[in-house]
């Protein structure tokens, strides 16, 4: 396993980041428990989890992922040997059950959020919090443009999200702090209000990027390079499209594209289409389309971590194997030439 910096810290986390949002909806403990022992022993040093966890949130699931891995720590002790990442939830009115209906990111609600998942997880501090998406509206979740909205409510207030996570770094209950599901202007704020203003910047950025949807590329990749804030990447493998399992007819009714039916992002005709090309690109190179599909993000420049699910241990097995892949150019090329084919049809 190869480690790589996180930001500009001397953090090192491994490129291979074991993501938890399935732990408590599609995953048990018992199963949580075996994924991050197994994780451990192959050389992954880096989980990332969130308070919304697990997904799709519900009242009854909420806040079970961060509890799991809050007993492994206790079981095992290794707490020291992990970087942990977490994140604060955003406005959504859906969500109301997780912090009494005051989903935002003023002081009082960070430091809210961050001691109930410290309670969960069972530890004094956590080593990177994260804002899980933007409070203003932007163009996230699936939204490829963006359409401003005058009636918007929100204020700038990054100057205040900074000064507090400040504030939680000097105190210790963070070592650092990242955005997720953000934009090129909101990274760029962020980073122009720490430089003015003395405080610490954000040190990585949590996007999707996936062979479906390579819209980071557009504005963001350069920031994540040029500012040593790179990108945590989720969704590797389109909530599983990208395993190649749906169009090789191997996929279950418990597979989440099945189950979930309501989560579009990755279930729509052009997804499916620009995937049956990788499939296809894939096997003429004898690869298994996970492993092109994890090794194209790892690979990246701006990529810090790739985030990857599980929820069989055949899964989770296989997506660390592309840990030791790299793509030469010929396969690129064609990855390109399905890119500019069917571009981002996932966004």
């Amino acid at each position: 396993m190869d480690y790589r910096a996180l930001g500009n810290t001397s953090l090192k986390v491994s490129k291979i980041c074991l993501g938890t949002m399935t732990w408590g909806q599609q995953n048990s403990e018992a199963d949580a428990h075996e994924q991050m022992d197994y994780a451990v022993d192959r050389g992954i040093n880096f989980f990332d989890t969130a308070e919304l966890y697990a997904v799709p949130a519900t009242q009854e699931n909420n806040g079970l992922t961060e509890q799991y891995i809050g007993t492994w720590f206790k079981k095992t002790g290794k707490r020291g040997q992990i970087v942990l990442a977490t994140k604060i939830a955003g406005p959504r009115a859906d969500l109301w059950f997780i912090r009494d209906q005051q989903l935002n990111y003023s002081a009082a609600q960070i430091r809210l959020a961050l001691e109930g998942s410290l309670r969960r997880l069972q530890t004094d501090y956590v080593d990177l919090y994260q804002l899980h998406w933007p409070e203003r509206k932007v163009n996230s979740f699936g939204k490829l443009g963006f359409r401003y909205d005058p009636a918007d409510p929100w204020e700038d207030n990054f100057l205040e999200v900074l000064q507090t996570m400040e504030e939680l770094k000097k105190a210790g209950r963070i070592r650092h702090f990242g955005l997720s599901n953000e934009t090129p202007w909101g990274l760029m704020r962020c980073l122009h209000l720490a430089e003015k203003h003395g405080l610490s910047a954000p040190v990585s950025i949590q996007n999707p990027y996936s062979l479906l949807n390579r819209t980071f590329e557009v504005g963001l990749a350069e920031c994540a390079i040029r500012e040593k804030c790179g990108l945590l990447a989720y969704s590797p493998l389109a909530f599983g499209l990208l395993s190649g399992k749906y169009h090789k007819k191997l996929d279950t009714p418990n597979d989440r594209i099945n189950q979930f039916r309501n989560l579009k992002r990755y279930n729509n005709p052009h997804a499916w289409k620009a995937t049956e090309k990788y499939l296809a690109l894939a096997e003429r190179h004898g690869q298994s389309l996970a492993h092109m599909a994890l090794a194209f993000v790892t690979q990246q420049h701006f990529t810090t971590a790739t985030i990857i699910g599980a929820t069989t241990m055949a899964q989770l097995k296989e997506n660390i194997e592309s840990a030791g892949l790299v793509l030469p150019d010929e396969m690129l090329k064609e990855i390109e030439e399905i890119h500019m084919e069917i571009p981002n049809p996932a966004p």
